[in-house]
């Protein structure tokens, strides 16, 4: 089990909005995450942990396809993403880059800022600490679990290739 802080976040969080297009001209992991979520929550970039989570509405990760919005959550510390839905494209390539990711309809309306939760990827459930409520989401297969275990498709596949 793992646990994390709850940033919280509405509908339709595009990518956007979680990197801003000035800042795509950069492949670097680090400076990306100095300027993720800026424009909706100039606080996150500076204060967000290790381990935190991001709790959203509906159709997370909507707008452009750029894999640049999942490489700076994830680089940022964030260790799951929790929405009611994801749009398309970023949640594959959350799973590309082995971010972790949950669908939950639920949880987003019955948990606050700073709540802390705790979740098991390999059962798909997830526990708020401060109100004790248990989540169930659906888990995803053995080998999606173990792509992003492995830190992402890149990784899996250098891991896959030299056994």
């Amino acid at each position: 089990m793992k646990k994390g802080k709850v940033w919280k976040y509405s509908d339709n969080i595009d990518t956007d909005v979680i990197i801003p297009a000035r800042y795509l001209n950069t492949a670097s992991h680090e400076e990306l995450a100095k300027h993720c979520m800026e424009d909706i929550d100039p606080t996150f970039a500076k204060n967000v942990k290790e381990t935190d989570i991001i709790v959203a509405g509906e159709n997370f990760g909507c707008g452009s396809s750029r894999e640049h919005a999942p490489i700076a959550i994830k680089a940022s510390g964030i260790s799951l993403i929790i929405a009611k839905s994801f749009a398309r494209i970023f949640y594959r390539n959350a799973i590309n880059i082995g971010l972790a990711i949950l669908e939950n309809k639920q949880l987003p309306d019955e948990c606050n800022k700073n709540d802390e939760l705790e979740f098991d990827l390999s059962t798909g459930i997830v526990k708020n600490i401060n109100t004790g409520k248990i989540y169930e989401c659906a888990k995803f297969p053995t080998e999606i679990q173990n792509l992003i275990n492995a830190g992402g498709l890149i990784q899996y596949t250098k891991t896959k290739l030299s056994k």
